[in-house]
């Protein structure tokens, strides 16, 4: 390489280092600008990451291939690791500065990570949420490499704590946290960020997805056992895929927003229970107020469909009356004890309480959109 090539070699390696993709997308992007097969292996010649269309071994300890070349990473008597790049024998001198440059871009990637078990576990849930992985084969390479058994689907979390006192809100969020969310196989990530918790919750199947928000809604009443004067508010969306999570992560900053306007603290609400509050919070197109609308209603109209019933008209008129019985039910031609029932029905198949302002909001506004976009 020229010493322009090498120098924009060194600059495409700092911004993939800044991207938080790690050793696989170091080893990617190595074996792309080169053509070589590259091989990262740890101090104990455990295979970190390969990349590249040639053979490799499984491992390049005492491997005698004229091919086959192998660099520390760090320290030659302490390395952290080993870079291996295999290419035809005439090849390797000429690759031998940028190979060195990737085993030093490499090794700080490494260092980051040797502080524990804990932080390398923390650093790849961050890059996560970053979106920093493009592949869900790049996301899983790097987990098992931390020690991390991936799920499939997962909830996200966010939460904070204060005390009345202003002491140890933090540590005792941590502990409750840990407390609360417990998974099976997969792990339970963690990410401190600012004042806020970031939980990320494996969830398999909707059955996990409900045990996680029925987990993040006692968490207000486990802070007030806990300590007196404690108070937990929060948001949790999903379950979405592991690469979605970074949207999963907006949702749920987006429900604390709301709740702690709406309700003040001490309360942990799912996204999809704040009705229209987050379409409002946000400002949804079209298209998500469609799909909003359709998501409320359908409970009705399933049940209408199913019974031959009149529940969202009666729902329509008794909005559009001013919340009147008596003149809703003239309208409908029923007596108004039948209006009553129905409305109790309403609420219960809707999973709404017509007797609160937030869900009232979220009815009407629903029936707003569908009549002007339907």
């Amino acid at each position: 390489m020229t010493s322009d090539r090498l120098v924009e070699f060194a600059e495409g390696l700092a911004r993939v280092a800044a991207s938080g993709g790690g050793t696989t997308a170091l080893a990617a992007f190595l074996a792309e600008q080169t053509g070589a097969g590259v091989l990262i292996e740890d101090a104990q010649w455990r295979h970190l990451a390969s990349a590249g269309t040639r053979s490799l071994p499984a491992t390049a300890r005492g491997a005698a291939d004229p091919t086959l070349r192998t660099l520390p990473i760090g320290p030659a008597d302490a390395p952290l690791g080993r870079l291996s790049v295999v290419a035809p024998a005439k090849q390797l001198d000429g690759l031998a500065a940028a190979a060195r440059l990737a085993a030093a871009t490499i090794s700080v990637e490494l260092a980051r990570e040797s502080g524990g078990g804990r932080a390398r576990r923390q650093s790849f849930w961050e890059s996560v949420l970053d979106a920093a992985y493009h592949d869900l084969t790049a996301a899983r390479d790097d987990a098992a490499v931390r020690g991390i058994a991936l799920a499939t689907q997962y909830c996200c979390a966010v939460v904070e704590a204060e005390a009345s006192d202003g002491e140890g809100a933090a540590s005792d969020l941590r502990a409750l946290v840990g407390e609360a969310f417990r998974a099976g196989d997969a792990e339970v990530g963690t990410v401190e960020r600012g004042a806020t918790l970031v939980a990320i919750l494996p969830a398999e199947r909707e059955v996990d997805a409900a045990r996680a928000r029925t987990a993040a809604a006692l968490l207000p009443k486990s802070a007030a056992k806990r300590r007196a004067g404690l108070r937990v508010t929060g948001g949790i969306a999903g379950p979405a895929p592991l690469l979605d999570l970074h949207r999963l992560l907006a949702e749920a900053e987006a429900a604390l927003a709301i709740v702690r306007r709406t309700r003040g603290s001490g309360s942990v609400c799912s996204i999809d229970e704040l009705g229209a509050y987050p379409l409002l919070y946000r400002g949804a197109s079209v298209e998500e107020l469609r799909a909003f609308s359709a998501l409320v209603l359908a409970p009705l109209r399933a049940y209408d469909e199913k019974h031959q019933t009149e529940l969202e008209r009666t729902l329509r008129l008794y909005f559009a009356n001013g919340q009147n019985v008596k003149t809703a039910a003239a309208e409908l031609n029923v007596h108004r004890h039948t209006v009553f029932y129905r409305l109790r029905q309403i609420g219960e198949i809707a999973g709404r309480s017509l007797e609160s302002e937030h869900d009232q909001l979220t009815l009407r506004l629903a029936m707003a959109i569908d009549a002007l976009h339907t």
